[in-house]
């Protein structure tokens, strides 16, 4: 049986990423809306790198590593110049609870760290598992604000930014 791997995303690797993410929207309404365009929503603007975690060939989980936007900037109190976000986190259903969200975001702070970025992310308030892997992983809560889209229970979202621990 094929073990966990965490590689850089490669454009083969779309459908089944596509297809991970389905699963998750089904079952978590993330992200709130569908979007038109799966794969480019995949692949934000300013995106410095994507990784996926795989068990031989099944996409299990993704997430990018992107330049920080002067909202998130603002939001941690820093300049986007040496900032950097994580972004597009998911775990296919079925394959939570076993790290591979952790590894994950391992993978996306280790790259960060490399390049001299310091790290933030924003979350939805309704998000509880993902806030308890980022509060567990020692990220630490820097501000809230409500969002200008509505969360999927169809209150107004509420977005935590967190800054990631110091390397």
């Amino acid at each position: 049986m094929p073990e966990l791997m965490i590689r850089p995303r490669t454009d083969s690797d779309m459908p089944a990423c596509v297809d991970a993410l389905a699963t998750v929207h089904e079952a978590e309404h993330y992200p709130v809306q569908w979007p038109a365009d799966p794969v480019r929503w995949l692949t934000p603007d300013g995106l410095l790198g994507a990784w996926v975690a795989t068990n031989g060939p099944l996409v299990l989980g993704h997430v990018v590593l992107r330049r920080a936007g002067r909202d998130g900037a603002n939001a941690v109190g820093l300049t986007p110049v040496r900032l950097a976000a994580v972004a597009r986190l998911f775990v296919r259903v079925g394959a939570r609870r076993e790290g591979v969200a952790s590894r994950l975001l391992q993978a996306a702070t280790a790259d960060a760290a490399t390049s001299g970025l310091r790290l933030m992310l924003e979350v939805e308030a309704g998000a509880a598992p993902a806030i308890a892997l980022y509060e567990r992983s020692g990220w630490r809560l820097m501000g809230s604000a409500t969002a200008e889209w509505t969360a999927a229970d169809g209150r107004a979202a509420l977005v935590h930014a967190y800054m990631a621990p110091t390397v």
